[in-house]
Parts: structure tokens; sequence; C-alpha cells
């Protein structure tokens, strides 16, 4: 008998929406970003580096099809029968044109062997137009909208230059899950300038939200961006995590966190040629198995502290 996870893991959650494997294949469309083309800002988040997370196949200069063409190649040869998920990921996948967006999305989906979208996108770039599209789409395929919020604090947005408030976050958030939507977002801990209560609060603040999906990942210092700079010049600024920190970390969050929120993952690996710190040397299903293994010690799970909102039924309007 398998075990139980202690905390709403996600492959659980796609094996109860698919009767077969499904694989992730990253997709690089080539779009940009209000915050680095002078919409929002120039130069974009602080700690932002879009090589980190964009594998070899992902180049702009191949389309759609053939970086999903040579992402299913790989994963093919272990698992001939497996399906895909496209995963736009790279800078903003909500921002131009929405015949520009629909062409992007329409020759992914029309891929043999796709069965959904992933789209990571900021919550100030959902407009309804595009809304409504997507929402017709997720009636008759699997649909997952990411946003990047990483803080859900106004004073650690400004700092890390997002060009968002945490007030747009929520706006789009509830309006993406009020049309049928799979919601997720995706969170940094350990910004600069946040204390642990901070980051502790952030579970609680999501948890009243209709989020499907949650991403967490401790903060990477990356080469070549301004958080680097900030780094060097003021190094006491930060709290670098150890692992054993950050897994404390993960586990006081999750056990505050609603546990019909599923949590996707827990860290982020950056490559070695551009990690500054903290370069732990796991892989990320390492990490997993750790933050599992202390789980069990502590004796604990997903949501053992959470307390939802109550609605004061006495209120007189």
């Amino acid at each position: 008998m398998k075990k139980i996870k202690p905390y709403n893991d996600f492959g659980s959650f796609l094996r109860g929406i698919f009767p077969f494997k499904v694989q992730k294949i990253s997709v690089n469309a080539g779009f940009t970003c209000p915050n680095r083309d002078g919409t929002k800002g120039r130069g974009g988040c602080t700690y932002c580096n879009n090589q980190t997370f964009s594998p070899e196949y992902c180049r702009t200069e191949k389309s759609v099809s053939e970086q999903l063409a040579e992402g299913i190649r790989f994963f093919s040869r272990k698992y001939p029968d497996m399906k895909y998920l496209p995963y736009f990921q790279a800078y903003t996948n909500t921002y131009g044109t929405l015949d520009a967006l629909k062409g992007k999305y329409e020759e992914a989906l029309a891929f043999d062997g796709v069965e959904g979208l992933i789209i990571g996108t900021r919550p100030d770039c959902m407009p309804d137009e595009l809304l409504d599209y997507l929402a017709a789409l997720a009636e008759k395929t699997f649909i997952l909208v990411e946003y990047g919020l990483e803080s859900t604090l106004d004073k650690t947005l400004l700092r890390i230059n997002r060009g968002h408030t945490h007030a747009e976050s929520e706006a789009a958030i509830r309006r993406t899950a009020e049309k049928g939507i799979y919601t997720g977002a995706h969170l940094i801990l350990g910004l600069p300038g946040e204390s642990r209560e901070e980051i502790l609060h952030h579970a609680g603040t999501l948890s009243a939200l209709p989020l499907t999906t949650l991403k967490l990942h401790q903060l990477q210092l990356i080469r070549h961006t301004h958080m680097e700079r900030e780094f060097t010049e003021h190094p006491d600024r930060f709290h670098l995590y150890t692992v054993d920190e950050y897994i404390d970390l993960c586990l006081d969050f999750i056990e505050k966190l609603n546990p019909s929120i599923v949590v996707e993952r827990f860290v982020s690996q950056s490559p070695k040629e551009l990690l500054i710190a903290p370069d732990w040397g796991l892989k990320n299903f390492e990490f997993t198995a750790k933050v599992i293994k202390r789980f069990n010690e502590r004796h604990t799970w997903q949501g053992r502290l959470f307390i939802p909102l109550t609605v004061n039924k006495d209120k007189t309007l």
C-alpha cells in the first residue's frame, strides 16, 4: 500500500485528473515582461536572471512545436505512453496581443500528446478578454495559470522591483478561479527584509485565497542580477538559509497552509554556473525526501495549524 504524503502533493493532484502519466515540458515562446520593456519598469525584478529556469532546448529561435518535440523526445525514451503539458514559463506568458497569444497556445495544444497548458505570468497581466478565452479553453482541456507573487508584502514587492501590489495579486487569483480555471501561485521564501514571522504570515494570507497550487522556493542569489550587486555591497541585509533551517521553515509554513492547496514544490535548482548562494548540492527530489522525513519525525502534516477564516453570522448590515 502506497504511503500517503504528509502534504497535498502535485503528483497526486495530476493523478486525480489524468488516467495516464503526464509531464510538464517547458516552452520559451519569446515573450518579454512589462517590468523590462519600460511599461512597468526597466531591468526586471532584482533577483531575476531568466537563464536560471530555461532548459537548453528552450530557445526563442525555435518554434513552440520544435521545443515540444525536443522535450518530448527526451522524456518519451523512458515513458513512451506519457502525455504532456506544455509549460509556458519564461518571462510573462500572457503579455502580448490576444491573437499572438492564441497562436502560441493553440500551436501547443495541437501538438500530438499534449493534454493541456500551464501558463506562467504576472498578476498584473491578465486582461478580461484573455481570461475569457482561457476560461473557454478550460471547459475543454486542462489549464493552469500560475501567478508569480513572490511575496504578499507590498514593502517587499517594492524592494525587489516587482511592479505590482499584493492587492493586484489577490484580484488576479480571485478573477481566475471564479472563471473555473486552475489557479497557482509562486512564492520565494527568504527575500531580504522579511522576518521569519512575516514569511510564515504569507501562509495565512494565501490560505484565504482560492488557490489550486502553490510553488515555494528558497531565495537564490544569481549572477548578473541587481540582487547580486546588493548582496556584494550589503551582505548583512540577507539571511541565506542552511538546508536544515530551510526545511524547518518549509514545515512551519506548510503546517499553517490551507490543506486544500496543492504544494507543487519546495525548492528550485539553478544552474551551478549562475548560482552564487546557497549551494546545497541537492537535487529537488533529494530535498523533498528530506522534507518528508522531517514531517514524519515531527509527526506533523499540511494544515495542522491552519485556522480558516470565519464569518460572523451575527453581524448586521
